[in-house]
């Protein structure tokens, strides 16, 4: 079923009367609102084939490729679990992300899947842009040092390295704290998709969340936003819309027709006898 009015309507409703806060950083923010993922898959044509009666919910993507569940009730720390079977253009890969995962930063992440893939992509350089601290080739930390970066070497089970992200308290001297949440890319996930995933992490700016909102931790910094209710519902709406026009177009150059030019092939005149 495609994103309803009805369903815009609802997330409005939600934050149109609740006061944003700028909360960062955005490591810390908290899961906030899971619709800015749903709705972005629903607006890119992605159908639901979930039991509507069940907290699990399961998207696929109209090419049936891809496809994305979100279990609240799951047994283990991955709330949110991506899946891509193989293709023509690339091999199957996997990614899940914990309950705590920034809904807008996963967004991100999704979002990308209808972007056509950059010929070089580097996932690090808007890490270390956004004054992430490189640690040594494979790995890097935010500036607080809460949230690692890992790009894991090659293995005798994997012909690739992997991404593993994890937001953890602060520990004491090498040991670290509890994790707070953790994000993981097999070794086959796109690098543009990783690297849309770690744009949204590192950047910035804060992400918005009500007053009473859970936050990954006590530190997240908290103030009160410049931002109305209504653009938050409005950036949201315009999020939705861009999508959908992004999708439209890619759907319009898969099923565009081969075209020969005319003169392509020249017919040639018959043989003077």
């Amino acid at each position: 079923m495609p994103l309803s009015e009805r369903q815009l309507a609802a997330f409005a409703e939600k934050h149109a009367w609740q006061i944003p806060f700028d909360t960062g950083p955005r490591h810390l923010a908290g899961p906030g609102d899971a619709r800015h993922v749903t709705h972005g898959r629903a607006a890119a044509g992605w159908s639901a084939v979930s039991d509507p009666l069940s907290a699990e919910i399961v998207l696929r993507s109209p090419d049936l490729r891809h496809s994305l569940q979100f279990d609240p009730q799951s047994a283990t720390s991955a709330w949110w679990r991506l899946r891509a079977v193989p293709a023509d253009d690339g091999p199957g890969w996997y990614a899940e992300f914990g309950e705590l995962v920034p809904a807008e930063v996963l967004a991100a992440f999704t979002d990308a899947l209808i972007v056509p893939s950059p010929q070089q992509s580097d996932p690090w350089q808007s890490v270390t842009s956004a004054g992430w601290h490189r640690d040594s080739k494979g790995t890097a930390r935010s500036p607080d040092s809460m949230c690692h970066i890992e790009l894991r070497p090659l293995s005798e089970f994997h012909d690739r390295p992997s991404w593993h992200v994890e937001t953890r308290e602060p520990g004491h001297g090498e040991f670290s704290g509890p994790r707070i949440w953790h994000a993981y890319f097999d070794e086959h996930t796109p690098a543009h998709l990783v690297g849309s995933f770690l744009t949204a992490l590192a950047e910035r700016s804060p992400l918005q969340r009500g007053m009473y909102d859970r936050t990954g931790h006590y530190s997240a910094v908290q103030e009160p936003s410049p931002l109305r209710p209504q653009q938050v519902v409005d950036a949201h709406t315009t999020r939705i819309n861009s999508i959908r026009a992004q999708a439209r177009s890619a759907r319009r150059q898969q099923t565009k027709p081969a075209t020969t030019p005319a003169n392509a092939n020249p017919a040639h005149p018959a043989a003077r006898r």
